[in-house]
């Protein structure tokens, strides 16, 4: 099972990258479409005058058109958008399906939950983003266009993962042997999936905003074909809102399960340090969401900030310190 598991991250990954690569397609044909549309040929008809050797302009709606006009031309191009798009979701759902089967499998190789070194948490983080993003695909779709960069950032945390993250499976550590690994670790994931999605909007929404607001330079370019700006941020504030309180929980589910581990709720361990500063990141980011004061692009900036201190976290603390949450698995 545990080879079953290997070989399904691996197909999952490349099922991921071909969805990107869709999503691309319909992001190019779809600004192949708005500079068709934006750009229309100026037509300027012009027949022999009556008297004077001059001319005078004839009226373009009393000739009869002798090709499609611009907004027909660019429709082929539409088309084949919508088909790329939606051969990208597709492509998602089933490459979720393969990501699921690859942590299912993997969980019954171990006899536990696939979540015991950070191999496997980054497994499980990065499907529930993914079906968390097919859950807002479901209901938003016209939000779409995001899903090139959730497949992005996808291909490239499993890749990681698989290439440097990678553990056989062993069984769980003595030290994590306890109900409290369910509890606190699944809310942890969960949490954590939900704020790794939601930071795709918030970036998404800095970009489009300041393309709105005039931005023709790179990268603020790329965002012209997203979805508003207004959409982008309102989805953002309502991921984080929803992850915040189970965040919490699994801040405090932790501390009770360090009271009965270690004697102590709290030892400013590497691991709980950096959790208190996403919290305490996150806990900002709402507030500023909700004065009316703070602009909308300052709030989301501390989105992005606390979903950095999360990666430092996850990756930081388990490379560079050492600690009584020293469960990566890797050297």
């Amino acid at each position: 099972m545990s080879a079953v598991s290997d070989q399904l991250v691996t197909f999952a990954i490349l099922v991921y990258l071909v969805a990107m690569i869709s999503h691309a397609v319909e992001y190019a044909l779809g600004n192949v479409r708005a500079v068709s549309a934006r750009v229309a040929p100026a037509r300027e008809l012009v027949g022999a005058g009556v008297g004077g050797g001059g001319v005078d302009k004839v009226d373009a709606a009393t000739t009869p058109p002798t090709s499609a006009p611009p907004s027909a031309r660019p429709s082929r191009s539409a088309g084949r958008a919508r088909l790329a798009g939606r051969i990208a979701a597709g492509l998602t759902v089933l490459a979720a399906a393969l990501h699921l089967g690859a942590l299912v499998t993997r969980g019954i190789a171990a006899d536990r939950m696939p979540w015991g070194n950070m191999y496997e948490f980054v497994l499980t983080v990065t499907w529930i983003g993914t079906a968390a993003w097919l859950v807002v695909l479901w209901k938003r779709p016209a939000l779409r266009q995001l899903g090139l960069f959730l497949t992005l950032v996808m291909v490239l945390l499993l890749a990681f993962a698989e290439l440097k993250l990678y553990v056989p499976v062993v069984p769980l550590m003595p030290a994590l042997q306890s109900y409290w690994f369910i509890i606190h670790v699944s809310t942890i994931v969960f949490s954590s999936g939900i704020f790794l999605l939601g930071v795709v909007p918030a970036v998404s929404f800095l970009l489009r905003n300041g393309y709105e607001q005039g931005r023709r330079s790179f990268p603020y370019t790329l965002a012209r074909r997203l979805p508003g700006a207004a959409d982008l941020e309102r989805l953002t504030f309502a991921l984080h809102a929803f992850a915040f309180p189970i965040f919490t929980f699994a801040v405090i589910a932790g501390a009770i399960w360090a009271e009965a581990a270690w004697g102590r709720a709290w030892g400013w361990d590497p691991k709980e340090t950096w959790a208190f500063i996403s919290w305490v990141v996150y806990a900002g980011y709402l507030h500023a969401r909700a004065t009316p004061s703070v602009r909308r692009n300052v709030a989301t900036w501390i989105a992005v900030l606390g979903f950095l201190t999360v990666l430092m976290n996850l990756f930081g603390v388990n490379f560079f310190f050492t600690g009584l949450h020293s469960y990566a698995g890797v050297e």
